[in-house]
């Protein structure tokens, strides 16, 4: 699996059948991988909390927690979410292949294990979760607003730049398996068959403030895995983000967004219908509110406030 120049790969081995363990801990450690071996799902948690492997070898049927709920267990934690997991079987009905797929798997072998198919098997594996976190490590530098949601609007993971615009969405910053809002959800659903060529966008205006967002689909990037780009809708009136903003109200934000414009308070009145005097009352308020003490101070603070992040 790894030449001796290189790092060892780190393979967690979850089965509480000894025999299994023992036949594959001499089989990988012969190919050149440092092997975990936990004997029950619950020994498995514990066990990454310390270590995090490169891949796991999941027994599907085991006593107490079986490996389709430790799967879900584990792709809840976001240190190890990109670690692949494939189960290791006695049963090959679909029921269970579906199963093991649905808690987070990305495979599946069947005992008794073929080392020949399985080396294979981890070899792909290995390559695609490494080029996948790789990719998303740049995104996450490069300020993207990527997430990532299944098909039942859940998050699976998200680039800082829009975790932070999904908190303004949740009382608390979201975490991975953060679940959208039903209104999302139900557009999601609407997605099945699309392809990355089809525009979709969906407005999800935020309560109880003058704020939307929109989400875009990207594409498809698994079997149950969307890539969606989040996005501030910045299509607010002046006067809607100078009121929102800096807490004005709306005849505030009118005077103030005709301030920035380079407007004197007789142009203002008269665009507005108002006396200059009015005008001039309005100013203050602003002054007060928005913190600063004349008439170029309000206008910098005003330009800096519409201008787009």
């Amino acid at each position: 699996m790894t030449h001796s120049t290189q790092r060892r790969d780190i393979v967690l081995v979850v089965d509480d059948s000894p025999e299994t363990l023992s036949f594959l801990t001499d089989a990988l450690e012969a190919a050149g991988a440092t092997v975990l071996i936990a004997v029950d799902g619950a020994n498995a948690l514990a066990l990454v909390e310390r270590i995090t492997p490169d891949i796991i070898l999941m027994d599907a049927v085991m006593p107490g927690m079986d490996g389709f709920e430790t799967c879900r267990r584990l792709k809840r934690d976001k240190i190890v979410t990109h670690v692949p997991v494939i189960f290791m079987t006695a049963l090959s009905d679909t029921e269970q292949i579906v199963m093991g797929l649905e808690a987070g798997g990305v495979d599946y072998v069947t005992k008794p294990i073929a080392l020949d198919e399985l080396m294979a098997r981890m070899r792909v594996h290995l390559t695609n979760a490494r080029e996948t976190y790789s990719a998303r490590a740049a995104l996450d530098a490069a300020g993207r607003f990527l997430l990532s949601v299944n098909r039942l609007g859940r998050v699976l993971w998200s680039t800082p730049q829009a975790t932070a615009l999904l908190t303004t969405i949740t009382s608390s910053a979201p975490v991975d398996g953060f679940l959208l809002p039903e209104t999302v959800r139900c557009w999601l659903d609407g997605l099945r068959g699309k392809t990355g060529d089809e525009t979709e966008t969906f407005e999800l205006r935020i309560e109880n403030a003058d704020r939307r967002l929109k989400i875009s689909y990207v594409s498809q990037v698994g079997p149950d895995e969307l890539l969606l780009r989040v996005m501030e809708d910045n299509t607010l009136s002046p006067e809607q983000t100078l009121k929102t903003r800096l807490n004005l109200t709306s005849r505030e934000a009118e005077v103030l967004t005709w301030v920035a414009r380079g407007k004197s308070n007789r142009d203002i009145g008269e665009i507005l219908g108002l006396s200059p005097r009015t005008v001039d009352k309005h100013l203050e308020q602003v002054y007060a509110k928005i913190g600063v003490e004349n008439r170029v101070a309000a206008t910098a603070l005003a330009i800096q406030t519409l201008t787009p992040k």
